[in-house]
């Protein structure tokens, strides 16, 4: 079925560049909201002295006794506030209710905090915008037993997927590229790859590694930070994350959008990239 897009102007002045909100990212009184069950962490061996708040939500369309996969969120209560940016919570609702996506449980992963001189610490860039494994294995290892000894999820990495964005979308990128294993999917909107302390790896590394099996949405604002400098660009890493992944062959979907280093975009996007993401196989 083809699809026709009516024509939109390109906007000369990207400063006050706001996107409405679709249906899906709408309360529907005939859709009941998700059950919504709120756990903390408080003894991670990977991230020592941090605490973390974690919200498991489960659309009420998702029968108990089905295998659901499962989508981890980064920066969790920023995701999941129904009046928030993003409203990944009433996504979810919408897209169950009308089998847009296949059963998901939503795992929404707030940064850990630590306590230092009665002071709270965020550990937040710590843990999104390293290039390691630890995030990856704090959410496999740390996370999804919370979440399997609640509710009966599938072992497949096909049925896992994560979401983030800012450095959030860093750690969305690098959980899966690090464990393809038990990750297979990921959403990043606004990528901060430019603020990676050694800077971004994946243009080398999706060049030089054998390909991973994963599916990959990227999302880039064409005023991010630093968006016309030669240096510390963050519009440019997103791009060139997005060419190395064409020229390694992966599956992967680019939209660019206007304005700035905001969340409404992806917010408003994401139901598309949910649909997108989990409407094929992953592939290498």
């Amino acid at each position: 079925m083809s699809t026709t897009i009516p024509f939109q102007a390109v906007p000369v002045d990207q400063t006050d560049v706001v996107y409405e909100y679709g249906p899906d990212s709408v309360p529907d009184p005939a859709v009941p909201a998700g059950r919504i069950e709120e756990i903390r962490l408080t003894d991670s061996a990977i991230y020592p002295g941090t605490t973390r708040t974690i919200w498991i939500h489960r659309p009420v369309a998702l029968p108990a006794d089905v295998e659901a996969g499962v989508m981890f969120f980064n920066d969790g209560w920023w995701y999941l506030d129904p009046d928030g940016d993003v409203r990944g919570g009433t996504v979810l609702d919408r897209l169950a209710a009308t089998r847009a996506i296949p059963p998901l449980i939503g795992v929404f992963i707030d940064p850990g905090v630590s306590e230092e001189g009665g002071q709270a610490i965020k550990n937040r860039n710590v843990e999104y915008d390293a290039a390691d494994s630890r995030y990856a294995n704090s959410l496999i290892d740390e996370v999804l037993p919370l979440v399997r000894s609640r509710h009966r999820i599938s072992e497949k990495p096909s049925m896992r997927g994560v979401c983030g964005g800012s450095s959030g979308g860093n750690a969305a990128f690098t959980a899966a590229w690090n464990r393809p294993d038990a990750i297979g999917r990921a959403i990043t909107f606004n990528g901060s790859f430019a603020q990676m302390p050694q800077g971004n790896p994946y243009p080398t590394l999706l060049a030089d590694e054998p390909p991973r099996n994963l599916r990959v949405f990227i999302h880039a604002a064409h005023r991010d930070l630093n968006w016309d400098h030669a240096e510390d660009n963050w519009f440019a890493e997103n791009l060139e994350t997005a060419s190395a992944l064409a020229r390694a062959g992966y599956d992967f979907r680019l939209v660019v959008g206007d304005g700035g280093h905001s969340p409404n975009h992806g917010g408003v996007l994401l139901p598309d990239p949910l649909r997108w993401l989990w409407s094929g196989p992953v592939s290498a």
